[in-house]
C-alpha cells in the first residue's frame, strides 16, 4: 500500500473543521475563452462632485454585486483613484451592443443614473471600446 500526502488544510476541510475557499464554492472570475473575439467594452469614469465622493462611492458600490449577477455581464471592475478620492473607472465587458444596451435598461442602473446629478460632477464619460487579442479574428 502506497503512502499519500494530504496537506492539512484538506484534512481539516474534509473533517468538516473548516470551510471549503470560496473559489472551491462557487467558480467565478473572468474566463477569457468566453469572450467573443470583438466584444463590446466600456471604460466610463465618473468623478464626485466635491464633498460627494463619499455619497458616490456609497450609491456605486451595489453596482459591483449587481452587474456581475447578469448572466450577460462578461466583465465588471469598479476602481478608484487612489489619488483623488471620489474618481471611479468602470471596466465592463459584454458579448454585444445589444447585451450592453439592455444592462443600461436595467431598473438598477437607471436609478444610480438618476442619483447622478447630484453627486457627479460632470455626469459619466465612456468609452465605447471592442476587445481585442482574443485569438479568433
Amino acid at each position: 500500500m502506497r503512502d499519500t500526502f494530504m496537506p492539512l488544510a484538506a484534512v481539516l476541510m474534509a473533517a468538516g473543521s473548516l470551510p471549503a475557499p470560496a473559489a472551491a464554492q462557487q467558480a467565478t472570475g473572468i474566463r477569457y475563452a468566453d469572450i467573443p473575439a470583438g466584444a463590446y467594452s466600456i471604460v466610463a469614469q465618473v468623478r464626485a462632485r466635491p464633498g460627494k465622493e463619499a455619497e458616490l462611492r456609497e450609491a456605486t458600490l451595489p453596482l459591483i454585486a449587481l452587474v456581475r449577477s447578469d448572466p450577460k455581464n462578461l466583465v465588471y471592475l469598479l476602481q478608484e483613484d487612489r489619488a483623488a478620492p471620489g474618481h471611479f473607472i468602470f471596466y465592463e465587458v459584454f458579448a454585444t451592443k445589444e447585451d450592453f444596451e439592455a444592462h443600461n435598461a436595467m431598473p438598477y442602473v437607471k436609478d444610480w443614473f438618476a442619483r447622478l446629478p447630484m453627486l457627479a460632477d460632470g455626469g459619466v464619460r465612456v468609452m465605447r471600446m471592442e476587445v481585442l487579442g482574443l485569438g479568433r479574428h
